[in-house]
């Protein structure tokens, strides 16, 4: 790992990073851009995980100097800001809006859940960052006129829309997790017939009773819409 790479890389000035042309930020310009090497880290994330995009490898990608690189994207934090400003542009941010905003609010949850889920990685690396590039900035304006019939102030429809994208990436990053760790039929029946082994010793009345509800669907896109309809007509809009 490069010092660039390393976990003290905190990315550039946004003014500098979003605000300026696209072109290296020292040096002549090469044969390759900042759009280059952004499609290129983003399919490696794709195919390979977060984990396979290190500067080196995304400099092999475009056929470049791995020092090149830096004078566009001087750390792999900055270009994590890249990668998730450029799939971020895959959002509708001008879809018709309903003006029933919990209804629009849950349309732009699905939309969330779709996009992270062909883009794995973004579950993980959303969360622990704040992109203000323009394509996610584009969306964040969209879901912020989708709460404005709410009545809420701009600050709280922010807080609301943060806590939207917070529950989506942490049920994505769920989602691929157990997708990941799937069981065997063998294994998964077996944990069946210990849970109602355990259900019936008298000692657990409240498992006993949730496992015995029925007629709920358990799918990914069924369970993730009933998460979703508690938070979103759970929200208070007073």
């Amino acid at each position: 790992m490069t010092r660039a790479e390393g976990s003290g890389a905190t990315g550039v000035d946004p003014r500098e990073l979003w605000l300026t042309p696209d072109r290296p930020r020292r040096g002549r310009r090469p044969a390759f851009s900042r759009e280059a090497i952004t499609v290129a880290a983003v399919t490696l994330a794709d195919t390979e995980g977060i984990d396979a995009v290190t500067m080196r490898r995304v400099a092999a990608e475009v056929g470049a100097g791995v020092m090149s690189l830096y004078s566009y994207a001087p750390d792999k934090e900055t270009l994590l800001d890249l990668m998730i400003d450029h799939v971020n542009g895959e959002l509708p941010a001008s879809a018709p809006l309903t003006g029933d905003w919990r209804a629009d609010l849950k349309a732009i949850g699905h939309l969330q859940r779709d996009h992270m889920l062909r883009h794995p990685w973004l579950a993980t690396a959303v969360p622990a960052r704040r992109t203000l590039g323009p394509r996610t900035l584009a969306f964040l304006e969209h879901a912020l006129a989708a709460l404005r019939p709410s009545g809420l102030d701009g600050g709280a429809r922010l807080e609301v829309f943060a806590q939207l994208t917070a529950f989506v990436a942490g049920h994505v990053a769920h989602e691929v997790a157990q997708a990941e760790a799937a069981l065997s039929p063998d294994r998964a029946a077996a944990e069946a017939l210990y849970l109602t082994a355990v259900a019936a010793d008298g000692h657990h009345p409240e498992l006993a009773e949730a496992l015995s509800s029925s007629g709920r669907p358990v799918t990914p896109d069924a369970t993730f819409a009933r998460f979703l309809n508690r938070l979103v007509d759970g929200l208070d809009a007073g």
